[in-house]
C-alpha cells in the first residue's frame, strides 16, 4: 500500500490557487510558516485543487464531494474560500457547515481545516511594503500606501484596505494591468508571510504548525 500524501488543499478559484503556488515556491517556505517541510505538489493534478466552477458557493455546497476522492490518498484536507459572496452565511456558519460535511463524508475532525477569509483573498496580499508596489507596477511620487489613503481606499491607521479586492482593482486599472493569477502568485512569492496580520491567515498558519510541527523537521 502506498503511503498517503500529507495534505490536499481545495481552493475556490484560480487566483487562490496562484497565491498558494506563490507561497510554496518560496525558498525554504516552511521556515516562514514555522512548520516542518512537507511534500506538496501545487501543479495541475497534484495536491492543490480548484472548484471547477471557480467560486466560493461551489466550495461551500460541494467541498466535501470534491474532496471525497482524496480520502484514500491524503492524510489531511485544507479548504480555503472567501466569506464575501451573494447569499453568504458569513464566516462562522461557513466553517461549521463545510467542516461538518467533511466529517460526515469520512474525514476525521482533526484532519480537516476550513479557512474562510474576511472579506476576501486580497486581504492576505495587502501589506505596506515596497514589494507590493513593485508587483502592482505603481511608480507614483507618493508611496502606494499614501496614494491609497489620499483616495479613501486605505484609511490611515487601518491594517488593511476595507475593500481589499476593489483597492487592488483600482491600482491595477491605474497601472493598466488586467487582474490575473500571475499577479497573485508574484505577490505571494515576494511579500512577508510573517507580515500577514489577517486572522484567517493566522488560523491557517496555526493549522499547518499543528499538523507539521517544526520540532519534528529533519
Amino acid at each position: 500500500m502506498m503511503a498517503k500524501r500529507p495534505c490536499v488543499i481545495l481552493v475556490a478559484d484560480s487566483n487562490m490557487a496562484a497565491t498558494f503556488r506563490g507561497y510554496f515556491k518560496r525558498e525554504r517556505w516552511h521556515l516562514s510558516l514555522g512548520c516542518a517541510p512537507f511534500d506538496i505538489n501545487t501543479e495541475v493534478g497534484g495536491d492543490l485543487i480548484v472548484d471547477e466552477g471557480g467560486n466560493d458557493p461551489g466550495v461551500y455546497t460541494k467541498g466535501h464531494e470534491l474532496l471525497r476522492p482524496y480520502q484514500p490518498s491524503h492524510q489531511r484536507a485544507l479548504v480555503v474560500l472567501d466569506c464575501e459572496w451573494e447569499g453568504s452565511p458569513r464566516k462562522a456558519a461557513i466553517v461549521e457547515h463545510i467542516t461538518a460535511r467533511l466529517v460526515e463524508s469520512g474525514w476525521t475532525a482533526d484532519a480537516v481545516k476550513v479557512i474562510a477569509i474576511e472579506p476576501e483573498l486580497e486581504n492576505w496580499l495587502w501589506q505596506d511594503k515596497p514589494q507590493v508596489a513593485e508587483v502592482l507596477r505603481y511608480k507614483g511620487e507618493k508611496s502606494l500606501r499614501q496614494h491609497l489613503a489620499d483616495n479613501d481606499w486605505w484609511p490611515v491607521g487601518a491594517a488593511k484596505p476595507p475593500r481589499p479586492k476593489e483597492a487592488a482593482e483600482w491600482v491595477l486599472k491605474q497601472t493598466r494591468q488586467p487582474r490575473s493569477s500571475a499577479i497573485y502568485q508574484k505577490l505571494a512569492e515576494r511579500i512577508s508571510i510573517r507580515g500577514c496580520t489577517d486572522d484567517a491567515f493566522a488560523e491557517m498558519h496555526a493549522a499547518l504548525q499543528t499538523w507539521f510541527p517544526a520540532e519534528v523537521a529533519a
